[in-house]
């Protein structure tokens, strides 16, 4: 829906279904009872989330045309698309593989393509659209310094042939479409940090002379052009677990001048130690409670010092669940935004309400997408309704903008 804000939606990502046909029958089964509880007479947006699989059915001009019409419909409009997980998402287990294909693949250019074509076909006139990715690739699958240096200069370089499409998209339909990358902890761009050192050493040194070269324009205008197509996918999840300053970053993302092209509200699961053995017990005992085999749950931690270690997944983190140092615990394990507390643990809600006042008080984008994917290995104590718990989230968000 439009806000005072921009336009706010949650990710279809939450609805199970690789095939196209199984992900349109959730969509029309979920998406009509959330419009009507939460913009009942206005147009609402959709956030969607399409396979590699669904990506090649939808693209088909029946397909494309049947689900406009439901659109239509149903007052409904589509202004972004996830195009982070490429294959399987939900009941298999999925892991690392999120990343694959990486941004180093022609697999990654062709999907990204395929859906930048979707969403020029879809995108209402005079609207920009976003499609978020991964970060380049997942850090652990390349060994050394040179060959996680390769995978960046290759990631960039296939990242750039796609801008060279979205301009073509641009100029033969009017619509600007736009790349928003999305830093997760483990990925080669692990935090918006890293994101801006990539983004200011390599995108818009070798990236803007490969684009320079290609368009046969001068290099001034090949970074505006870069800037223009690429973004920033700020998840604040990701970001919360990383123990980002959300005021820090969106300064040096200013002073860089980096976009932000869309923000996933999201919350991480967070758990506090003490020096107390029996509280510490509970605490780990709740933790278990979300150990699951489909996702990937890295876990920050951080000591009385303020020094932090990370582990690639919960189970790693729970081995040192005894450490009489630890303080802290941040949790990527994407949980209801509505929650403040889940006791004995809480959320980073608090870091949600933080970027938001922050946008309020200077417009960051004109893309929020409530990302909470989840929902189906969620703790049964957490596992409520599905309509009733976006709209929810999405009540609880309009609340937070509003304030």
């Amino acid at each position: 829906m439009i806000t005072h804000y921009g336009h706010l939606t949650y990710c279809s990502n939450i609805h199970s279904g690789e095939e196209w046909a199984a992900h349109f029958s959730q969509l029309q089964q979920y998406f009509p009872e959330v419009k009507k509880k939460c913009s009942p007479h206005a147009a609402m947006g959709l956030g969607l989330r399409l396979s590699a699989t669904a990506a090649q059915t939808l693209a088909k001009k029946k397909e494309l045309d049947q689900f406009k019409n439901w659109l239509n419909g149903q007052n409904a409009y589509v202004f972004t698309i996830n195009g982070f997980p490429y294959g399987g998402f939900h009941k298999t287990i999925v892991k690392d593989q999120v990343h694959a294909p990486d941004w180093t693949t022609a697999k990654r250019v062709g999907y990204t393509k395929r859906l930048a074509n979707i969403l020029a076909a879809l995108l209402p006139a005079a609207m920009e659209g976003s499609i978020s990715t991964s970060p380049l690739s997942y850090r652990y699958w390349h060994k050394t310094e040179d060959a996680t240096n390769r995978a960046i200069h290759k990631a960039t370089s296939n990242l750039v042939s796609v801008v060279e499409y979205l301009i073509t998209l641009d100029k033969k339909y009017g619509k600007t479409i736009f790349i928003a990358i999305e830093p997760e902890p483990d990925g080669i761009l692990t935090d918006t940090g890293s994101f801006i050192n990539w983004y200011t050493r390599v995108l818009m040194q070798r990236g803007a002379a490969q684009l320079s070269k290609k368009l046969d324009i001068p290099v001034s205008k090949a970074r505006k052009l870069l800037k223009k197509y690429i973004r920033l996918c700020y998840d604040v999840c990701h970001a919360a677990v990383n123990y980002e300053d959300h005021t820090a970053n969106c300064a040096l993302l200013q002073k860089s001048g980096i976009g932000i092209g869309k923000i996933q509200i999201s919350a991480a699961l967070k758990a506090g130690f003490t020096s107390k053995k029996d509280h510490n017990k509970l605490v780990v005992a709740a933790v278990k409670n979300f150990l699951e085999p489909t996702y990937l749950h890295q876990v920050i931690s951080r000591n009385k010092q303020d020094e932090k270690a990370l582990y690639p997944d919960l189970p790693e983190a729970l081995k040192h669940s005894k450490d009489p140092h630890t303080r802290e615990w941040r949790i990527h394990y994407h949980v209801p935004v509505f929650t403040k507390k889940i006791i004995p643990l809480s959320t980073t809600q608090e870091d949600i309400v933080a970027l938001l006042n922050i946008h309020k008080q200077s417009p960051l984008t004109r893309h929020l997408e409530i990302e909470t994917y989840t929902w189906e290995v969620l703790p049964k104590a957490l596992k409520k309704d599905m309509a009733a718990s976006i709209t929810r989230e999405m009540k609880w968000v309009l609340q937070q903008l509003n304030k």
